[in-house]
């Protein structure tokens, strides 16, 4: 377990207010050449639900990665009011460093509704997380390759259950799945369990969109980015318990990828779909 990870993850989550509809967020101080896409989604979503109502709920969101972001500096979160209807509430938030926009997200909220309920069922005869090794253990072999990232404390516990993509380089899948969950004891607050889920989104799904090819991220040449992500949030769900991310790429060319992924709780309640794109370019080694 690794609590203090996990709580400089909510830390980080934690904008701090300038003015109204504005917020300033932060990066980690590791050595980063960007700011990790996730953490750029998770702040902007906390920084649209700072303004909404907490009796509505995040339905959904559609963003874009417009820039690569600075760990150096702050970001600032700037928050336009779209709408505020009887049901439904819309808020745009623009990420800006450096005087420019470096990600736009929009996100929707929704007073819970009773309704018809219907969703696909969970992958079937899956081992248990708690039987697949972690990171660490996964990763040990190329630990000199992955230099001090190998040791940096991980807020999200991580468990590939068809094995870990550079394990599978030159074994072509069309998919893969993996268990997450915060690793440590969250807040009950459930738009923070949104916002960690959306930090985790962003950290395996692109790669399912080189599967095909037997690639991985650490293939020679290769250059990937978040390009846009969308997420839809279906059921209730909490970042601490085990969530099942079953993942399928859709179409890779024109030196972009697209994946799609459903997030289900262990008990098989469907709780999240995420869709995204990103640049996928092979070039020379």
């Amino acid at each position: 377990m690794s609590q203090e990870a996990v709580d400089a993850l909510v830390q980080l989550l934690d904008l701090e207010p300038i003015e109204v509809n504005i917020f300033r967020g932060l990066s980690p101080d590791e050595d980063r050449q960007r700011v990790f896409g996730g953490q750029v989604a998770g702040q902007a979503l906390v920084a649209a639900a700072r303004t909404v109502e907490p009796s509505r709920s995040v339905h959904s969101l559609h963003a874009y990665f417009l820039r690569p972001g600075d760990p150096a500096v702050p970001i600032l979160y700037e928050v336009d009011r779209i709408r505020d209807g009887k049901s439904f509430t819309t808020r745009r938030v623009v990420a800006i460093q450096h005087g420019r926009a470096i990600f736009n997200l929009q996100a929707s909220f929704h007073v819970h509704e009773h309704g018809q309920d219907y969703q696909p069922p969970m992958p079937a005869n899956l081992p248990a997380p708690e039987s697949l090794p972690d990171f660490k253990t996964v990763m040990a072999p190329f630990k000199q390759q992955l230099g001090d990232w190998y040791d940096r404390p991980r807020p999200i516990d991580l468990r590939y259950v068809d094995g870990d993509p550079v394990s599978r380089r030159n074994q072509p899948s069309f998919g893969q799945r993996v268990w997450l969950r915060a690793d440590g004891t969250l807040p009950a607050d459930p738009t923070l369990h949104a916002c960690i889920v959306t930090y985790a989104s962003d950290m395996t799904l692109l790669d399912t969109t080189v599967l095909p090819f037997g690639m991985s991220w650490d293939t020679p040449g290769m250059q990937m980015a978040s390009l846009d992500h969308a997420m839809w949030f279906h059921r209730p769900f909490r970042a601490d318990d085990w969530l099942l991310y079953d993942q399928s790429p859709v179409s890779t060319g024109a030196a972009r990828g697209l994946a799609g992924g459903a997030i289900f709780t262990a008990d098989g309640s469907l709780a999240i779909t995420v869709v995204q794109e990103g640049l996928v370019r092979v070039g020379q080694p």
